[in-house]
């Protein structure tokens, strides 16, 4: 399990503008938190840092009120969208639906702070370096149902091709609900078939324009 932000890194991260998600700090706590995914450098100048979607979701739980009684509390480390058939996935519920969506909005905002024209409806730069990720949120955040250890679901996996992704999907409708999600979200999609087994899933593209 990834470590918990120490406490410095957190006061760093609850005191970021909560619009923006702008970063103040001293260097060695902003490289820190670019180190660990928190936190991203903004490529132009003044190159400020500002909170990646993993860094909204923690933002998120730090500020968020406490859970109902009997509900685990939500996990301080860095957030990870379900990608389908991990061993031990993360507990479903209202906790986890929260997560999801503070990270999908943190990442709209992302795009909003580094696409050069401000779009939110296309992927940005750290979408394209997180491919299996992006993807992977796009459809739990649209209320997907990832694949369990053993039951049916979406899998997102990485592909040889270049900024491609592939997903896979119990049938049909469920593919094709994928499909029309990740357009949505500024994806180009297409429809392929494996050659030995004949079975359905799509390549998607993070969209340039």
């Amino acid at each position: 399990m990834t470590r918990p932000p120490t406490a410095a890194q957190r006061r760093v991260i609850d005191a970021a503008d909560p619009v923006t998600g702008r970063l103040r700090g001293t260097e060695a706590q902003l490289a820190a938190l670019v180190k660990r995914g928190l936190a991203f450098r903004h490529p132009r100048p003044p190159h400020d840092h500002f909170l990646t979607p993993e860094g909204h979701r923690v933002r998120q739980g730090i500020t968020q009120a406490p859970e109902p009684a009997g509900e685990a509390p939500a996990a301080t480390g860095v957030f990870a969208a379900r990608t389908g058939g991990e061993p031990d996935p993360p507990r479903s519920g209202p906790a986890r639906r929260r997560e999801v969506h503070s990270a999908w909005q943190g990442l709209l905002e992302l795009r909003r702070m580094t696409n050069r024209d401000g779009a939110v409806d296309r992927p940005c730069g750290w979408e394209r370096t997180h491919l299996v990720q992006a993807a992977a949120l796009a459809l739990e955040a649209a209320g997907h149902p990832p694949a369990g250890p053993e039951d049916g679901g979406y899998r997102v996996r990485e592909t040889p091709q270049p900024e491609a992704v592939a997903v896979h999907a119990p049938d049909g409708e469920a593919l094709r609900a994928c499909a029309a999600t990740l357009e949505g979200a500024g994806w180009q999609v297409s429809e392929h078939r494996e050659p030995r087994t004949g079975t359905r899933y799509l390549l998607a593209s993070p969209r340039r324009a």
